[in-house]
């Protein structure tokens, strides 16, 4: 399908400006940092970026107002967030120009980034008034035995490019309602939108009387996250990104006795089996593949097909391929939009070269689109290998719209593929068979975090716990459970009765 005539730069440069002014703010002037847009991979401005002692300075402010944070009953902490979900409603459309302008997404997708956001705010509301401990039944006669959780303290948040907003507000959200105070540095790609989420949230202190350094943004470059690392008043470091990134963050964490969440690799593989309606897989598959132009953590990287489909499940894909509209992730029927930065499509070239030298063989795709209208931007064009084996380009996560496709005869084999990778973020299969379905999601079935039937392998919701295994990282954000990463648990035994009786039936004195 023929690509979209861009915006140009200036038209861009305006739109995120007129975005900024709906929201409420003017873009700090000043040097250190760049805003871009993929788009047409140009500049838009030059932005201030924080300086080490404003870094400094935000973490002080941040742990004196925990002190009061902490003991604000959570329900008034969840009217804050209430508060910062009526905001996030009200200018939806704004802030997903900004996401559009700085990472290229389509529009319904930047619109899908804002609503996980408003979603987010309305589940940390309502765990704002059920952050439950439990009583558990003492040994001992005339005692009480119990757990609470806590507020930890100042909460480090570390985002990427490709959700730029909505990981922050997954942290964000509960992190607040489980009283603690949050320091955010988003990546260096996406400084706008973090502008608008962070004083759309100062906006919600106000308005909600709470104390405006509950959250706290930190633009810049790397020097100024590992600064967030290392500092010892940080209690939990939540960071987002590559597993190099993790295996550098983690130990220096763990080095001062902090914790740390981590959100890292995915190498996402669906299985398509036998019975597998074709059809809806053809529709997941091409999502989970191509969407955000390759660039989610949980976007499909390896597709796993029995053999006897696989020539029929090639051939659909190809023709899906070669349709898929790509261009100005403005307009209206775009699909795919630009790969964030140059280096992005460098990397998918580089991988191609190798699963070419590997045995396989690129079946569509690949190409760049708009070099003559747009030479600093990265379009790309989906590609699809057929891979002989899972060799060592295929175990790799390249962040950009590759899907390989590997054969399998019977189940087992297909599990032990899908599991045969470093990564252990996401998952699915496609089948009407139960017993397949069953087995995928059992114990010794898909060994990610997300395993999903009849779906593909992007799309979560926020109801669930989001993370995975191996060298994704182990940590979890969003729903179920997560809460309890941003809290501390404290074990109590209450003696109601007159005498001192120690457990197991020790003796002294």
């Amino acid at each position: 399908m023929s690509d979209n005539t861009l915006l140009s730069t200036d038209a861009i440069r305006e739109r995120a400006l007129s975005a900024l002014r709906r929201v409420g703010i003017t873009a700090p002037e000043g040097t250190g940092l760049t805003a871009r847009t993929p788009i047409t991979g140009r500049p838009l401005f030059e932005l201030a970026a924080t300086t080490a002692e404003q870094a400094e300075q935000a973490v002080t402010a941040a742990q004196t107002a925990f002190r009061t944070w902490r003991t604000t009953p959570a329900p008034v902490r969840g009217e804050l967030v209430r508060r910062l979900g009526d905001l996030l409603r009200e200018h939806k459309d704004d802030l997903a120009d900004l996401i559009t302008v700085e990472v290229g997404k389509i529009r319904s997708e930047a619109l899908g980034e804002i609503q996980e956001m408003i979603d987010i705010c309305d589940f940390a509301v309502g765990l704002s008034r059920q952050l439950y401990g439990r009583t558990i039944a003492s040994e001992r006669p005339g005692h009480r035995l119990a757990e609470t959780w806590h507020p930890l303290g100042v909460v480090g948040v570390i985002s990427a490019f490709n959700f730029p907003a909505a990981v922050w507000s997954w942290n964000t959200a509960i992190a607040l309602v489980c009283g603690d105070t949050v320091v955010w540095k988003p990546s260096e790609l996406t400084p706008l939108i973090s502008l608008a989420c962070s004083h759309l949230l100062d906006r919600a202190a106000v308005e909600a009387d709470a104390p405006r350094e509950v959250h706290r943004l930190l633009l810049g470059n790397r020097g100024i996250g590992e600064k967030l690392v290392d500092d010892p008043r940080v209690a939990l470091i939540s960071a987002t990104g590559s597993t190099r990134m993790g295996r550098e963050i983690g130990p220096r964490v763990a080095a001062r006795f902090g914790r740390s969440l981590l959100e890292l690799g995915g190498n996402n593989a669906s299985i398509v089996a036998p019975s597998a309606d074709l059809e809806l897989a053809l529709h997941g598959i091409v999502f989970a593949a191509a969407g955000t132009a390759g660039q989610r953590c949980t976007t499909l990287r390896r597709l796993i097909v029995q053999r006897d489909l696989a020539d029929e499940v090639v051939d659909r894909l190809t023709a899906a391929y070669r349709k898929l509209p790509i261009g100005d992730p403005f307009a209206d029927g775009t699909l795919v939009g630009p790969l964030i930065t140059a280096a992005a499509a460098e990397g998918m070239r580089h991988a191609l070269a190798r699963a070419e030298a590997e045995g396989g063989k690129v079946l569509v795709g690949g190409g760049r689109r708009l070099a003559d209208e747009a030479p600093d931007a990265a379009y790309v064009e989906p590609a699809l290998v057929r891979m002989p084996e899972q060799t060592a380009v295929v175990r790799e996560e390249t962040f950009a719209p590759i899907l390989y496709v590997l054969t399998y005869d019977d189940f087992d084999e297909a599990i032990a593929l899908n599991n045969a990778v470093p990564q252990g973020l996401s998952s699915s299969v496609f089948t009407r068979d139960q017993q397949e379905a069953e087995r995928f999601v059992a114990a010794d079935g898909s060994d990610c975090g997300i395993s999903n039937v009849n779906i593909g392998t992007s799309g979560a919701e926020i109801g669930g716990a989001f993370g995975g295994e191996k060298e994704t990282g182990g940590g979890r954000e969003s729903g179920s459970d997560a809460w309890r990463a941003y809290m501390r648990r404290a074990t109590t035994t209450v003696n109601y009765s007159s005498r001192l009786t120690l457990a197991q039936n020790v003796s002294f004195l």
